[in-house]
């Protein structure tokens, strides 16, 4: 098909149909006078438009507007079926898959635990093809896929950085099988990056060009997005705030080898049962709870403190907000942001009270002041955000009528 020209029908047309499929999008159902309103166009222009994205499979009749004076409008909606996306959240436990379609509404979901000695490529196809089948589709039937990881792949070496401790993940020909495996586009993101993603788009940070989420689960991470978008560097590591050299914790020298750093050790949830103990706070089962169960168990100490906030449990918040604000201050002291968002289970079960310790300690150690806000999305934040950068991709190319 030749390009088109500024000014041209095909253009215009082409112009119109995403305006009418982002407003689709937005608000859902439509008539066809409604479309027109909204667009600008006249009947007659919006019905043959909608004609023409009825019949490239784009948009669907969908009931009509009854409850009103008059004929009943006909409704048209976007088509969910036009296409289809994958997202994976991959940890050193499970790898947790869900498939959607254009709208974003979640159809088919899948876990699985991470197998000692299971490979990668095993593990994806595995956890993908578990939820394509709860969403009674096909590999086929998918127009593009994101996994999401610790750490970053290196965009040089095409190798897995900062996550040692991710098993099966390794391999310098690793994006070569996982691409023979899976005949779809594939793209691979850091799993902080991803949730601040998600808050942009769904969440705290929507309207917001320059944010920090501060995530801490298993490992303290921080995503950093600057002008609307996210800040990578150079190989993929932005944001690895764990291996952070911070005031109150020994210099973790060869950092890389040791897979940890000074913030991480300081307030990443393996130090809870030492912060509680010292607060005079009954840690319960965190002290020997399994890796797996230690956020969890992390979390719930902290909800139990934040749910009635005095004495030993005031001190307690108290004691891991300046832990945790130690770390931040260095990052709103070099970037500066509008907000930080608050996320990772850890860090919300302290909720309003963590929040408020945690702003208090940051404005006596940093020299700008951000507002803190607690994240938004709060169901698999990670995955939610690996599925909004797939169909962010997905929509832009089917949205574009003039192909």
């Amino acid at each position: 098909m030749p390009a088109t020209t500024p000014g041209t029908p095909s253009l215009l047309r082409a112009m119109n149909d995403r305006a009418a499929l982002e407003l689709l999008l937005t608000h859902g159902p439509l008539s066809r006078t409604r479309i027109g309103h909204l667009t600008g166009l006249s009947k007659p222009t919006a019905s043959h438009l909608l004609a023409r994205l009825e019949a490239a499979g784009l948009v669907v009749a969908t009931g009509t507007d009854g409850g009103r004076p008059g004929p009943n409008a006909q409704l048209y909606a976007l088509n969910a079926r036009a296409a289809h996306v994958a997202a994976l959240d991959v940890t050193p436990d499970r790898v947790l898959a869900a498939v959607a379609g254009l709208t974003g509404t979640v159809t088919g979901r899948a876990e699985i635990p991470s197998a000692e000695g299971a490979g990668a490529v095993g593990q994806v196809t595995r956890a993908l093809r578990a939820a394509l089948e709860d969403a009674g589709l096909t590999l086929p039937a998918l127009h593009r896929v994101v996994i999401a990881t610790p750490g970053a792949f290196d965009p040089r070496s095409g190798r897995l950085r900062y996550a040692g401790h991710l098993p099966g993940w390794h391999s310098p020909t690793l994006l070569d099988e996982l691409a023979a495996a899976l005949p779809v586009p594939v793209e691979y993101e850091n799993d902080v990056n991803l949730a601040a993603v998600a808050e942009q788009r769904l969440g705290a940070a929507r309207g917001h060009e320059d944010f920090v989420l501060l995530w801490n689960e298993e490992g303290l991470g921080a995503a950093l997005v600057l002008g609307g978008r996210l800040h990578r560097g150079w190989t993929g590591g932005a944001g690895e705030v764990g291996f952070l050299p911070v005031p109150g914790r020994p210099l973790v020298r060869q950092v890389a080898r040791a897979n940890s750093g000074g913030y991480q050790e300081l307030a990443g949830v393996q130090v809870l049962p030492a912060l509680a103990a010292g607060a005079g706070f009954d840690a319960g089962v965190l002290q020997d709870a399994p890796r797996a169960a230690r956020v969890a168990a992390g979390a719930d100490l902290l909800r139990r403190a934040a749910a009635e906030p005095r004495g030993a449990r005031l001190r307690f918040l108290r004691s891991y907000a300046t832990a945790l604000a130690t770390g931040l201050a260095s990052l709103v002291a070099v970037l500066d942001p509008e907000i930080v968002v608050l996320s990772g289970a850890l860090i919300t079960a302290g909720g309003d009270p963590l929040r408020a310790l945690l702003e208090d300690e940051l404005a006596e150690l940093a020299p700008s002041r951000p507002r803190l806000v607690t994240g938004e999305v709060r169901e698999h934040p990670v995955l939610r955000g690996a599925l909004e950068s797939a169909l962010a991709t997905t929509r832009e190319e089917v949205f574009d009528t003039s192909r």
